[in-house]
């Protein structure tokens, strides 16, 4: 695991930021997690309530525990529910199977982190992290 540095991480949350005022969305909440699932930064606009806090950081998390993301997890959650439901159960709530969720690797593919976005539809979500991940040179995977 390599490390996903705060100005790197504020720059991916900024990003996000910026792309959902131009998508006018709802108040998000935005969570940006290391490789091991560890919050280094998050911001809740003005109206976005605790439980998407909670969401964002879940979508995170999510995405390192299994490297990959939250949509993949849903994915795998139709088609195999067992093992998702059985995952969420162990992660005790640090899981979510929709969109929004996006891990953060560098350009060799090493998991740095990933991001977790809630507060409008899942996929406006997945489109603001994949857009600030990107906007810091990263690659969303």
């Amino acid at each position: 695991m390599s490390n996903l540095p705060l100005a790197t991480a504020n720059k991916i949350l900024e990003a996000s930021l910026a792309k959902a005022q131009n998508m006018d969305l709802n108040p998000l909440a935005i969570s940006v997690v290391d490789a091991a699932g560890q919050i280094i930064c998050l911001q809740r606009q003005d109206g976005a309530s605790d439980l998407l806090v909670k969401l964002s950081q879940a979508k995170a998390h999510g995405c390192t525990q299994l490297g990959i993301s939250s949509r993949q997890i849903g994915e795998i959650k139709t088609n195999i529910p067992e093992i998702i439901n059985s995952a969420m159960t162990l992660a005790k709530g640090n899981l979510v199977a929709a969109p929004g969720g996006v891990v953060i690797r560098d350009a060799e593919g090493t998991l740095l982190g990933a991001i977790g976005i809630s507060g409008d539809t899942s996929d406006n979500d997945e489109t603001c992290a994949i857009a600030g991940i990107e906007a810091a040179g990263l690659v969303a995977g």
